[in-house]
């Protein structure tokens, strides 16, 4: 949610925070709030799509920090939005800031925009470490609050929210959690580390001793993400708060300091709402009166028994229920085996899709992925309107169902209708969880437009990447370049080979020259290029690849997984694959060059490469033929570029013309 003002507010009152030295504790940690931060203040590359590798590292410091000092972490994300879809204007309003942040970015001003991945990465993350995780059904400040509470353990998260929240152990904002700054107790020897901890009590102590369930109530009247209420606007314009010797620097802080004041001369909410009603219209004051008492609920700790999800497994949510879910798809909620994108589909038939550094004058990335959507909108809503209970349907059953969808459109949000894909009845939602396997993979490997047969030399977590660059090629605009593919390409046997040396095979042949060619991509990678003016199209190109392979991703999810899911944490790096794409460009390196002092690494590339050829249209790279003679320089690259690619065997394509024809017939 969050209060406007209030984390700042609060910053200035160094009183309101007691001083911890955390160790040999359970912690409750907000994923979302963690992820943000990690990123932000490690100051990874922004401009280039995400480097998942060194926020993957930055992540895993952070978690054997925390072993150190004996605390054990258990991380609540949220999930989608809630059916009451209370918070809709919010997300379109930082929607919309995003693509302006992005916009900027692109032309090298500031600003902080996530990578489309991180997410997933994350997730891998903990699962990799065993850090316990749980995915919230919709926003997770609640589960949080109930599951702390009962454990008596503090939170660890940077939302203003918490600060109005009861907690018994505190909550310590994640911008005074020194983790980089561990210490030693000179008694015991015990590491510890230092963090700051939100004590409500002082809070309300320094605001003569009010009734701390007066807070929500503030919450509430200074508005957070989901409520903006016209009728408070008319309480602050004619109230006098007392705002005491506070200076004006701040007019946020002002009213925040202001209404508190205002608000502890009561002694509980029900006094302090009757007070706030004098200052209103006549006909506002019994909406308003409801208003505010149904959205002071937001306040009290959630019925999820999440300590129960942590020690036997089990996720029971009241508002799940209500949506008539089935079993299985609840399940891979909570364990974070289907993102909340997919909840967004099945309760609002709506999604916000996330901008990214690319070029603002053509359509959005998005557009590439949309047919991949569009399949995985048919598995949801066809489904969804013969199985889920009629009682809380919203939507009137059409013989196409369809989705709104907001993308970005130049530098605005735009909406569009999105119909689905038709399926048959064997794909119904309730039982998709049972379909054959090779039916589900045949499902996947269609929409991507490629065949098992071609993916049989691709080694298993790689088939994934493989299939959905096969896509990208074919559908991407502007136009797919060969040394685009060619640093994507390498870019993923740069992940691989940093797997070989992080966990090498015993008497592993070229251990030594793999360590050289690897040195060699980190070298690239560490090039500083903030400064130069970023490629527009590449970057725009790259992007699409990253939105193809999310929704590709999540489709393989919804059909649980008939191709293994990759290691998303060493597969695509935006700053090295820009640096390569250059290198490729401008210099007389081949990747034949860059990888031929590790055999079994070009061995790798040969062979995806071979794969992928395989599937687009002969002469898809060949260069149109110049009016003007061309430099030397570019003459000699050109050939290279053909002596390569006739080195590759080209294998049959496979049609793609009617990608679902396997399955539109009934058993």
């Amino acid at each position: 949610m969050g209060i406007h003002g209030m984390m700042s507010y609060v910053a200035e009152h160094k009183q309101f925070f007691v001083d911890l030295q955390l160790r040999n504790t359970k912690v409750i940690i907000d994923g979302n709030n963690l992820y943000h931060r990690l990123y932000f203040d490690a100051n990874l590359d922004i401009r280039h799509g995400g480097n998942y590798d060194s926020f993957t590292d930055i992540t895993h410091k952070f978690f054997e920090t925390l072993t150190l000092c004996d605390i054990r972490p258990y991380v609540v994300l949220d999930g989608g939005s809630d059916a009451s879809d209370k918070k809709f204007t919010t997300l379109k309003e930082r929607a919309q800031e995003k693509i302006q942040l992005a916009s900027s970015i692109s032309r090298g001003g500031a600003g902080s925009i996530l990578p489309l991945l991180i997410r997933e990465v994350f997730k891998q993350i903990l699962t990799k470490l065993q850090v316990p995780f749980v995915q919230s059904f919709s926003e997770a400040d609640r589960d949080i609050v109930s599951l702390a509470n009962h454990w008596n353990c503090p939170v660890l998260t940077l939302d203003s929210d918490f600060c109005i929240f009861d907690l018994k152990a505190g909550y310590c904002p994640l911008n005074s959690f020194q983790w980089r700054n561990i210490c030693t107790c000179k008694e015991s020897q015990d590491c510890y580390i230092p963090a700051k901890c939100f004590s409500l009590e002082r809070f309300c102590k320094h605001f003569g001793n009010m009734n701390k369930t007066l807070l929500p109530l503030f919450a509430v009247m200074s508005g957070n993400d989901y409520i903006n209420l016209p009728a408070m606007e008319m309480f602050f314009h004619k109230v006098r708060l007392p705002v005491g010797g506070y200076g004006k620097k701040f007019k946020k802080h002002m009213r925040i300091q202001g209404l508190l004041n205002w608000l502890s001369r009561f002694a509980d909410p029900a006094e302090a709402i009757e007070n706030v009603l004098k200052y209103l219209r006549p006909h506002e004051k019994e909406e308003t009166r409801q208003f505010l008492w149904a959205s002071m609920e937001e306040y009290e700790p959630s019925d999820v028994n999440l300590q129960d999800f942590f020690q036997n497994g089990h996720y029971e949510s009241e508002a799940a229920k209500k949506q008539g879910f089935p079993l299985w798809i609840l399940s891979a909620f909570a364990k974070g085996l289907l993102a909340p994108f997919i909840s967004d589909v099945l309760v609002l038939r709506r999604i916000i899709l996330h901008p990214q550094v690319e070029n603002i004058q053509r359509l959005s990335s998005h557009v590439t992925a949309l047919s991949i959507r569009q399949v995985i909108y048919g598995l949801l809503l066809n489904a969804s309107e013969s199985s889920f209970h009629t009682s809380v349907r919203k939507h009137p059953i059409s013989s196409t169902p369809t989705l709104c969808e907001f993308d970005r459109f130049r530098k605005e949000l735009r909406k569009s209708f999105v119909p689905a894909a038709p399926f048959p009845g064997k794909f119904a939602l309730t039982t998709l969880n049972e379909v054959p396997l090779a039916d589900r993979l045949q499902l996947l490997l269609d929409t991507l437009g490629v065949t098992a047969g071609i993916l049989e030399t691709v080694p298993g977590l790689l088939q994934l990447p493989v299939a959905v660059t096969c896509f990208w090629i074919r559908y991407s605009e502007p136009k797919v370049k060969l040394q685009h593919m060619k640093a994507l390409l390498l870019g993923i046997v740069f992940g691989e080979l940093h797997k070989i040396l992080e966990n090498p095979e015993p008497g592993a042949l070229h251990a030594e020259v793999d360590k050289i060619v690897y040195d060699q991509f980190l070298k690239w990678k560490g090039q500083k290029s903030q400064e130069e003016v970023l490629e527009l199209d590449t970057a725009h190109i790259f992007c699409q690849w990253q939105c193809c392979f999310q929704m590709a991703l999540y489709l393989n999810q919804l059909l649980s997984a008939p191709l293994p899911e990759p290691d998303l944490t060493r597969l695509y790096n935006g700053t090295l694959v820009h640096r390569l794409y250059h290198e490729l460009k401008t210099t007389m390196a081949t990747p034949d060059s860059l990888l031929s002092a590790s055999p079994k690494m070009h061995q790798l590339y040969c062979n995806i490469v071979r794969v992928v050829r395989g599937v687009i249209p002969t002469g898809f790279f060949q260069r149109k033929r110049a009016r003007s003679r061309k430099k030397k320089k570019q003459d000699v690259k050109q050939v290279l570029d053909k002596r390569e690619a006739a080195t590759v065997e080209v294998v049959p394509s496979c049609s793609i013309n009617n990608r679902f024809t396997t399955f539109m017939m009934e058993d």
